[in-house]
């Protein structure tokens, strides 16, 4: 067997496939953002942690509305590269005892994220056209935008504040 199940033949088994893959995906991070919020020490970080959580729980109910759509009933199938990336996040955090810099750690993590979802959420897109389902892709851009803003107020974040915090709090590079 390849990289996908032998049961993804056509281009719209490997739409559905990606569903789930990213309907899988969005519960994970449910999951994880609770621990971001509690490890994150910026006001700032913590509240935007809040805010995306509440909007992947809307993310969620949105991909179920795509799947009825599109006929399916909604099922999720395992992601290793969520699964890797939220690992990789709890191996990293546990190790940084500097709150500013496990700050830029969860907002670098959080950024993996999103651009993990921006690509998923493109890519469905793009199928959804192309198999004549304007309507689930209409559905699935209201998250890219979400996901592409989350990713935007991250960068601001690290950027004005949360890096050069962390640098200061960092030993020097040459110590």
């Amino acid at each position: 067997m390849g990289l996908f199940t032998k049961d993804i033949e056509t281009l719209d088994d490997l739409f559905v496939h990606t569903l789930q893959d990213i309907y899988y995906a969005e519960h994970q991070i449910t999951k994880a953002l609770p621990k971001m919020i509690e490890k994150a020490s910026a006001p700032d970080l913590k509240t935007g942690f809040e805010t995306h959580l509440r909007e992947t729980e809307g993310q969620i109910a949105r991909l179920e509305r795509v799947f009825r759509m599109h006929g399916h009933e909604p099922r999720a199938v395992t992601c290793p590269a969520i699964d890797g990336i939220i690992k990789e996040t709890n191996e990293i955090a546990g190790d940084i005892a500097d709150k500013a810099v496990l700050d830029a750690a969860l907002v670098a993590a959080a950024q993996a994220v999103e651009h993990y979802e921006i690509t998923r959420y493109g890519t469905l897109i793009a199928w959804a056209k192309q198999l004549g389902r304007a309507d689930c892709a209409g559905v699935l851009a209201e998250t890219l935008a979400e996901e592409k803003a989350t990713d935007e107020k991250l960068t601001r974040i690290a950027e004005s504040r949360i890096n050069a915090q962390a640098e200061v709090g960092a030993e020097p590079a040459d110590a």
